[in-house]
């Protein structure tokens, strides 16, 4: 298990919602202090509808984070689908079918200049060794499991490299790829491209720039060959989250807006909540973190609540608390034991 993606998921699980209570509270601060329109600061009366400004400002911040909502956990839901898929369905979806021939050409041109890089950073010795006829992908994962480079790691690399680009030339294309070398080959570009990032990061050996404009190009054919999600499985998942929002928004609704605070929520405490929860979404999207946006956006009607000097239901904000703290653990034992029974009866 990588123990430092999972610590970087629950500190940012962590970490938002205490940033969207203190966000969302600093913005209905400065708002009142900024925008004097008394009728954004008043709660719903009854059924009638706000004036068409403040409409037309939550309908714009209601929008941003249901976009940013899609765009975050979409990718959850593609993800798992995709990995269902590869695993059922090897030979249809372990590598990506619809790369054009152009794409198909500048991937072989790409793994051609990262052999030559890897080439440049090998081991002679090692190089010598690896004629042997020993697998390259057993020391990628070796370097993949412990982060170390010994002596024959860039040559395994390298050797992978060349081997995954001469079988593509040799094909044309992923789609005459045999049918029982669909997931060998998979596996071999999915380990090179993680041993590559590594060694990126890790600065061992030292590229130079052009170097690692090089790598990055190929580690980008890498991902496109094989991290690509289906139109359909996208179209699939959007149709699954607005509709469970059609379905299942009213008690979520009810309870941010009427349960959190002892005051019922004011237009611009809604603004300033879906405001903040929105910018938080849209960063964690762009740099590949996991977020909850009822957390996000309970913690900002909170922090609104608190500022404004509303007071809050201590009871609730208890419960959906507790909810935070106990849904992962309970998630991963339930999952794991799981696991452990399908292993058992298979």
């Amino acid at each position: 298990m990588d123990w430092a993606q999972a610590s970087k998921v629950l500190e940012v699980l962590l970490v938002s919602p205490l940033l969207g209570f203190v966000c969302a509270g600093l913005l209905i601060w400065v708002s009142k202090r900024m925008v004097k329109t008394p009728s954004l600061y008043q709660a719903p009366k009854n059924d009638n509808p706000p004036p068409w400004p403040i409409r037309l400002l939550l309908v714009l911040t209601c929008t941003g984070v249901s976009f940013c909502h899609g765009s975050n956990d979409g990718q959850k839901g593609m993800g798992l689908i995709v990995l269902i898929l590869i695993g059922t369905f090897p030979t249809a979806y372990a590598l990506n079918h619809a790369m054009s021939a152009s794409d198909v050409q500048a991937f072989i041109a790409a793994s051609q200049q990262a052999g030559q890089v890897l080439t440049a950073h090998a081991d002679p010795q090692a190089a010598a060794a690896a004629a042997t006829g020993k697998d390259p992908r057993a020391e990628a994962l070796n370097y993949i499991r412990d982060g170390k480079v010994r002596p024959e790691t860039v040559t395994a690399l390298r050797d992978l490299v060349q081997r995954t680009g001469a079988e593509l030339a040799a094909f044309g294309s992923f789609n005459a790829v045999p049918e029982q070398d669909q997931t060998r080959l998979r596996n071999d570009l999915y380990v090179t491209g993680e041993a590559l990032e590594m060694m990126m990061k890790a600065h061992k050996p030292a590229f130079t720039g052009a170097e690692v404009a090089a790598l990055r190009n190929y580690d980008g054919m890498l991902d496109k060959s094989t991290r690509f999600i289906p139109d359909w499985v996208k179209v699939a998942v959007a149709l699954a989250l607005g509709l469970g929002t059609m379905v299942g928004w009213r008690r979520v609704v009810v309870t941010i807006g009427e349960r959190i605070g002892k005051e019922h929520l004011t237009y611009a405490q809604g603004a300033s909540a879906q405001l903040v929860a929105m910018g938080t979404i849209f960063a964690a999207d762009a740099w590949g973190l996991p977020v909850s946006t009822t957390h996000i956006l309970s913690s900002g009607v909170a922090g609104t609540m608190a500022a404004n000097g509303s007071g809050l239901h201590l009871s609730t904000v208890r419960n959906i608390a507790a909810g935070w703290v106990f849904t992962l653990p309970a998630a991963a034992l339930l999952s794991g034991l799981f696991y452990c029974l399908f292993r058992c009866i298979a």
